[in-house]
């Protein structure tokens, strides 16, 4: 089957990219161009013309990348062309009446490129998150894991595995024979090695998935403190309804910003205070299990508090950055009560020391979270096969005897196929499909 699909993206362009991939991809150019066929991987300006009535469609640039010299593996063309949607349809439509062609899945044309050897499964979902990427942390995440450096490692261990596997599965059938004496004491020591650097990877407090992810901001605060406010700031645009009328928020309101830099994804919470009314005390219990899930909070009381102690000392961490708002209202309040806090001064109505909260917001989660060490996970896929490998490294651990070795040679053949399914030794198609789902159609 023969696959094409817009890869530019949709919407007015100078330019649209409509690739083909597949075996009819040669007969595609044949019937759309006239005269001589494009040299390979050389631009060629070319008039493209409808597929039955011969009308010029539009001129534009066709690049031919023969199989298996090209993205996908197979034989592939990409016509550069105006990027209006009529020429755009019109050109998908002339190719979608060639026999055994039709319009891409979402991701196909990666999953084409896994198939067929061109890449490895981290690459793929790098590939996956680098056109994902808003922020230019996601962005040099994404690069580092297509370097291939995350891959290396894995494969590193995946060869340690496999060696230990030869010589459990030796000793196992060549029980009589003079094998090296300390053999099993390598065996074991190798394998401590490989479990304790897998077991320091997962202590990496998921920051590879936050990264991609987002980090979790919670605003949590009394009622009308300031909260909903403080989000439509940062968003720079009314996400959530600010009133004077006190619990207008009652539901937790998400939104994904980039906050210089750092991607995070900040949630509105309900005012907390005591209430009778239960669609309220529900709001309540969601705020405080948003604060309790999140890696940062803001916690948010104004001047006109009087009770705020109690309130603070409930829902202070490490993890919290206290805001005093409403400073424009010049009320005299003793700063020696917040001084334990070490809380900022604020006016969101008069924007004052805004970007001082932000730049807390930042220190907070590069001190916490972003370090130099390489980060390898990146996806909860990848931390529950590291997590599986451990267990089966473990479970061969406790064998002692040669009798055992037979189960021995089990836990560490299903700890080296859990390492091979991280980089894309996989034969489940589901896995597959979740992975390339997310991607754009085009890519």
């Amino acid at each position: 089957m023969t696959i094409y699909a817009l890869s530019s993206g949709s919407g007015l362009a100078g330019v649209a990219v409509i690739r083909v991939s597949g075996p009819q991809s040669k007969n595609i150019i044949k019937k759309l161009i006239k005269g001589s066929f494009p040299r390979p991987r050389i631009a060629t300006l070319k008039k493209i013309n409808n597929i039955n009535t011969n009308e010029l469609i539009d001129e534009g640039i066709i690049l031919w990348f023969p199989g298996p010299e090209s993205y996908t593996g197979e034989d592939m063309v990409e016509f550069h062309v105006h990027g209006s949607r009529a020429v755009v349809l019109e050109i998908q439509k002339s190719i979608s009446k060639i026999e055994n062609c039709r319009l891409a899945e979402p991701g196909e044309f990666t999953k084409l490129a896994f198939q067929n050897n061109k890449i490895n499964l981290l690459k793929a979902e790098s590939i996956g998150d680098l056109i994902a990427s808003e922020t230019e942390i996601q962005r040099k995440q994404a690069i580092k894991i297509m370097s291939g450096e995350s891959n290396k490692k894995f494969e590193k261990w995946r060869s340690g595995l496999i060696k230990i596997l030869s010589n459990v599965e030796a000793k196992i059938d060549f029980p009589e024979d003079n094998l090296p004496k300390d053999i099993l004491k390598n065996i074991k020591n190798d394998c401590l090695k490989i479990k304790s650097e897998i077991k320091k990877t997962l202590e990496d407090q998921k920051v590879g998935e936050r990264v991609r992810e987002g980090f979790k901001i919670a605003i949590v605060g009394p009622t009308n403190a300031g909260k909903s406010s403080l989000l439509n700031y940062l968003s720079r645009r009314e996400v959530a309804i600010v009133s004077e009328i006190a619990g207008t928020t009652r539901d937790v309101i998400e939104t994904h910003l980039n906050i210089d830099g750092f991607p995070v994804v900040v949630s509105d919470t309900a005012g907390i205070r005591k209430s009778k009314d239960e669609i309220e005390k529900k709001g309540i219990r969601l705020a405080l299990k948003k604060a309790a899930d999140a890696d940062l909070n803001i916690v948010i009381v104004d001047v006109k508090s009087t009770d705020f102690t109690r309130f603070l000392d409930n829902i202070i961490s490490e993890k919290s950055i206290i805001v005093v708002n409403k400073c424009d209202l010049r009320i005299n309040i003793n700063k020696k009560d917040f001084k334990k806090y070490n809380p900022i001064f604020i006016s969101i109505k008069e924007e004052k020391n805004i970007n001082q909260l932000i730049i807390e917001i930042k220190n907070k989660l590069k001190n916490k979270f972003i370090n130099s060490e390489q980060i390898l996970i990146t996806r909860e896929r990848h931390r529950q096969h590291l997590e599986q490998c451990v267990y089966h490294l473990e479970n061969f651990e406790t064998k002692r005897n040669s009798d055992d070795f037979d189960k021995a040679a089990e836990d560490i053949r299903l700890a080296t196929r859990h390492l091979g399914m991280i980089v894309g030794n996989v034969d489940v198609e589901e896995i597959l499909g979740s992975i390339f789902n997310d991607f754009c159609i085009g890519k």
